[in-house]
């Protein structure tokens, strides 16, 4: 039995196309997944994430375990509201996982980690926690529902729908968060565009998402959302990175704090790490459509893609893949599509962001 978010039936009356993700039954999209991308790039978006986990860990050692258990460093959470993004570990450095964590008061911390991860992450953290002489609490917080509204207008239309959070959150800076009555609000997101996650109790769930739909924001579906991170160059868990490879291999080092002493799950393993690939941005440059999983062949050697698919913003077919660390920004090389050799160009993500292309113009072969 697939698990539901409170939304599940609103879903249904609005004639989503629901598919398995992850266990959970999602909204892929409500008609035009392509048509969707755009209203998040030129507009306001709403896309219902609740079957992510939200855990709240407090305690008077919930810094100290915090501080073991994450890659990056929770002390530079100097003020509350500040949010801080960081993977989760094991002793080899493999990727369990990657999360945001926020800064809520003294002692109190939110964190919001994958759906597909979500027990896995919840055990791991309570294997961790009983090894700690003063362990924090730990509280599943399953009782929440959790939107995104993302796109250029999407503060003004939360502000319209939910005038009572305007006056704490309208100053609120990205990557920052605030308790605003019953809302928790996040200026974070997954789609390279400006917005809000919002946490706030599952009962108000279909009323919070008409209000929404009243201030003129659409209804978006999870494959929208994956064109969306993609082109903002966004890693996806089991696809972009997993416990198989390390932050380092995954286009994100610099979310593994090493400076200081502070021992934290798989330092050791990273400290002697030499890794032999990295994760580059592929734009196509002969017709076709670049999808995980493909083989990249380089003069440096093979790479396999992670992510792939076309990018409405652009037009064209983009890639995230995994290469051997030789080869560099604007090399051609060629994937496998279709047992085929396409050439393609090597790219830095983020590919877009802000509706902005950031890789410029790129001519098609003929």
């Amino acid at each position: 039995m697939l698990k539901r978010t409170p939304l599940n039936a609103l879903h249904r009356r609005l004639g989503a196309k629901l598919v398995d993700f992850g266990g959970w039954e999602m909204p892929l999209h409500y008609g035009s997944q392509i048509e969707e991308h755009h209203r998040v790039r030129s507009d306001a978006g709403v896309f219902d994430v609740s079957h992510m986990l939200t855990l709240d860990i407090g305690g008077a050692d919930s810094r100290t375990f915090l501080r073991y258990a994450l890659a990056n460093d929770v002390a530079r959470l100097e003020r509350p509201g500040r949010a801080l993004y960081s993977c989760l570990l094991n002793e080899r450095g493999g990727v369990l996982d990657d999360l945001i964590v926020y800064f809520v008061g003294e002692n109190q911390y939110r964190v919001v980690v994958n759906a597909g991860t979500a027990e896995k992450d919840l055990a791991w953290f309570e294997a961790l926690r009983q090894c700690g002489p003063r362990a924090p609490d730990i509280a599943p917080r399953r009782d929440l529902c959790m939107l995104a509204v993302q796109g250029p207008n999407a503060r003004e239309r939360v502000w319209e729908a939910l005038a009572e959070t305007r006056r704490a959150a309208e100053a609120l800076p990205r990557f920052h968060a605030a308790q605003c009555g019953e809302f928790f609000m996040a200026r974070t997101g997954y789609t390279g565009e400006d917005g809000f996650e919002l946490m706030f109790p599952a009962a108000r769930a279909e009323s919070v998402w008409d209000a929404l739909m009243r201030a003129g924001a659409a209804h978006c579906g999870l494959g929208a959302r994956d064109t969306l991170r993609l082109e903002a160059g966004m890693n996806l868990y089991g696809q972009d990175m997993d416990e198989t490879v390390t932050p380092a291999e995954s286009g994100l080092a610099w979310t593994v704090d090493l400076a200081g002493e502070r021992e934290f799950v798989g330092r050791q393993a990273l400290e002697h790490e030499h890794p032999e690939r990295k994760l580059v941005g592929l734009v196509l440059l002969d017709r076709g459509v670049l999808r995980a999983h493909q083989r990249v062949v380089t003069v440096h050697g093979e790479g396999r893609t992670t992510s792939g698919g076309f990018a409405p913003t652009l037009g064209r077919s983009i890639a995230l893949a995994r290469v051997p660390n030789a080869v560099n920004v604007g090399d051609t090389v060629h994937a496998e599509v279709r047992e085929r050799l396409l050439e393609a160009r090597v790219v830095r993500p983020p590919f877009v962001r802000n509706g902005r292309n950031l890789i410029g113009p790129i001519e098609e072969q003929e």
